[in-house]
């Protein structure tokens, strides 16, 4: 089984890259933010709990996405690999995902991170809104504290992989397929 996290901050096109990841490798994309948007979209309880604390762009807690990823795993134990959308976050995230798959004898194969500015963030996620209509993209303050939040808590990872010699960063300017081309070219690495 391979493992692949997409890393990047909100807007940087890793959902977009997941797709033709998955056509060209087999891969399952998982995004954490669909899974939320379903649990919202279904009114669960973790919805609920979730809406809350997107809706000030503030993360879930980690024990329930880590749950949902987890579950995945397990549900989907034909897949030839995942890809990782959204997860992990934290550095705390990311140990526990390497204790999970350590426990499987597996680990990360590789960390591809999309490297977009913070003012392209801004375009981009307010492009999002309008197309999907999804209000947390659409208050300047709530994309504001995305792109804080994932300096704040997300860079810390990008030392942790590259320590493990599994972080690999592409430009996330250009079109669709130029970043596609990109970032196959470091899977064929």
């Amino acid at each position: 089984m391979k493992y692949y996290i997409l890393f990047g901050p909100p807007g940087a096109g890793k959902g977009t890259q997941a797709e033709p990841m998955e056509k060209k490798y087999g891969f399952r994309h998982i995004s954490t933010g669909q899974l939320l948007r379903d649990q919202i979209a279904a009114g669960t309880e973790l919805g609920k709990k979730a809406a809350a604390l997107i809706d000030k762009g503030n993360f879930v807690p980690d024990e329930v996405v880590e749950a949902m990823i987890f579950s995945v795993f397990e549900a989907e134990k034909d897949a030839a690999g995942f890809i990782l959308d959204g997860f992990p976050r934290t550095l705390a995230q990311a140990e526990v995902l390497d204790a999970f798959l350590s426990k499987r004898g597996e680990s990360v194969d590789g960390v591809i991170s999309i490297h977009i500015p913070d003012s392209t963030v801004f375009e981009r996620i307010k492009h999002r809104a309008m197309i999907e209509g999804r209000a947390d993209d659409a208050d300047d303050a709530i994309i504001s504290n995305r792109v804080k939040t994932y300096h704040a808590k997300t860079e810390p990872l990008i030392s942790y992989y590259r320590a493990q010699g599994k972080f690999r960063e592409v430009d996330g300017l250009g079109s669709v397929e130029e970043v596609s081309a990109r970032i196959d070219s470091l899977m064929q690495e």
